[in-house]
């Protein structure tokens, strides 16, 4: 997500003790179709990348383009999984018929498998968006950086089944030149976005809505968060923003990698 505040902001008060035993527990303009996952035939096929397969290291630079061509628009979901409003945001993904890719913080994930596999086996990607959504990670060591990124990606891959994250997006961009190379070497793109929804700030669903329609041309990465706090807005303003894409000749898909 945007920089919102400082330090690790909310999840610094929820996940500062999961953090500890976490880091005691480590040992280290354009879409495409979703890659194959967890068996054929299996709901899973849409999701992310698959269980067990080597891991391939892709490009480092910070990707902002969606597969889908120039009317393509990517949807990422920040900062999940939440039990109550990821739900929500799944069931009006699902009622538009629209994927996404979903950046889940370490511990959430740890704390919500379920959740985790319900966004699998509907289709949409991983993103691994650190241990516990430190913004200030770009001023800390290298040693913090990867704690962050491998035990996140570690608690996706096994809250999600298998099923590994494909992107990495800092807490608040906080990218530094290292995190993107190790993000990479994993297999996981660096991922950016264009519009910032300010969902974040709670401003109304309509003020959302007016604010992803005016930043579009910025690019195709649409920001939104499903935890955090009240996410009701959020909802409320995909629910009218994702038919609204449609009606503008947009097609939905995934970052580039």
């Amino acid at each position: 997500m945007a920089r919102h505040g400082n330090g690790r902001g909310w999840y610094g008060k929820v996940v500062g003790a999961a953090l500890g035993v976490t880091v005691l527990a480590a040992g280290a303009s354009v879409w495409t179709a979703q890659a194959g996952a967890a068996g054929a035939g299996s709901p899973r096929a849409e999701s992310s990348a698959k269980p067990g397969a080597d891991i391939k290291p892709v490009d480092v630079t910070i990707a902002h383009a969606s597969d889908r061509g120039a009317r393509g628009v990517n949807i990422t979901i920040d900062d999940g999984p939440d039990p109550q409003w990821t739900p929500q945001v799944l069931d009006v993904l699902r009622e538009y018929g629209v994927k996404a890719t979903f950046c889940m913080v370490g511990t959430q994930a740890q704390a919500h498998p379920d959740l985790v596999k319900e966004v699998v086996a509907a289709g949409h990607r991983l993103c691994d968006h650190s241990v516990s959504h430190d913004t200030t990670m770009d001023k800390k060591s290298e040693a913090y950086q990867s704690q962050q990124i491998l035990d996140a990606e570690r608690m996706i891959t096994k809250a999600s089944g298998g099923v590994r994250p494909m992107y990495y997006r800092a807490p608040g961009g906080a990218f530094t030149p290292y995190s993107r190379k190790l993000a990479a070497s994993r297999g996981m793109r660096p991922l950016g976005w264009n519009v910032d929804s300010k969902d974040f700030e709670r401003p109304g669903a309509d003020a959302i809505v007016t604010t992803v329609q005016q930043e579009l041309p910025n690019g195709p990465t649409i920001l939104f968060h499903d935890a955090g706090g009240d996410r009701s807005q959020t909802v409320e303003a995909l629910r009218q923003i994702l038919p609204w894409l449609k009606e503008q000749g947009y097609s939905f898909g995934f970052p580039v990698r």
